[in-house]
């Protein structure tokens, strides 16, 4: 991994928990949001019936959970994965346990995460806005571009109610969901009062960790994939920490899994 610092995060709140409601709804139709989030419920469905809502920030739409599609949008099956690939598409169960069976019961929630091969599906890099990649998203949604994360917090640079103290550089907050963060005693890092102070976008980021041959640091980060390569055997990504108050350009091997989250077309 290599860092290249972006943005990050921002105050106001609101409660964002586990969902309750049908077995493909997790994420979904019975979330919580703040008043501060302009969200679309139900505005997509995958191939596996699985409903996410999504939110408006700026003119950009984004999913508001991680995706959890075990096919793509054509029916073709993501093989869930025992091993690193960069080339063969896989999916994890994320979580504490070492086995994707013990860590399914958190998918409904965070998602699975995935390596590159499976976010792009033979799709070629793109740093386009949009990018273009429909990859592993369903119909009518693409994996964002580097270009479209930058888009993103360019926006939220613009807007104080998403910036913590003030500070342009600390957008992580308004990303971040209300729940299941580590907590940190910094009052701009994402765990710092997570349930009162996070989330003012409505995006829910949540602390799903990676995948690297093992599971790590469930609770305390979110990476998540764009369709931009940074060479042959990485690729740029997001990242949020619990401990800290910035929103993170990193570029990371293809073989990690990490989470997905689709842009509307």
């Amino acid at each position: 991994m290599m860092l290249g610092a972006l943005v990050a995060f921002a105050l106001v709140f609101n409660a964002c928990g586990p969902d309750d409601g049908g077995e493909n709804d997790g994420g979904g139709s019975n979330q919580e949001y703040p008043s501060t989030a302009d969200v679309i419920r139900n505005a997509v469905k995958d191939i596996d019936g699985n409903k996410y809502d999504a939110v408006k920030i700026g003119n950009q739409v984004w999913m508001a959970s991680n995706l959890r599609s075990t096919r793509y949008a054509d029916g073709t099956s993501i093989p869930l994965g025992e091993i690193t690939s960069d080339t063969e598409p896989y999916r994890y169960a994320p979580g504490t346990a070492q086995s994707n069976e013990e860590n399914m019961v958190n998918v409904p929630a965070y998602g699975y995460l995935y390596n590159w091969a499976a976010v792009m599906r033979g799709a070629s890099s793109s740093d386009a806005n949009p990018s273009g990649v429909q990859g592993i998203c369903p119909k009518g949604w693409h994996v964002p571009s580097d270009a479209e994360w930058t888009q993103l917090t360019d926006y939220m640079k613009t807007r104080p109610e998403y910036m913590s103290s003030g500070n342009i550089n600390n957008l992580a907050k308004a990303l971040a969901a209300t729940w299941g963060w580590e907590s940190s005693s910094e009052p701009d890092n994402v765990g710092y009062e997570p349930s009162t102070t996070n989330n003012a976008t409505g995006f829910s980021a949540l602390p799903a960790g990676g995948y690297s041959g093992s599971y790590y640091d469930f609770g305390d980060y979110a990476d998540f994939w764009s369709s931009t390569e940074y060479d042959s055997g990485n690729a740029l990504t997001r990242y949020l920490n619990y401990s800290n108050a910035g929103v993170y350009r990193y570029y990371v091997d293809k073989y990690y899994g990490f989470p997905v989250r689709c842009v509307r077309d």
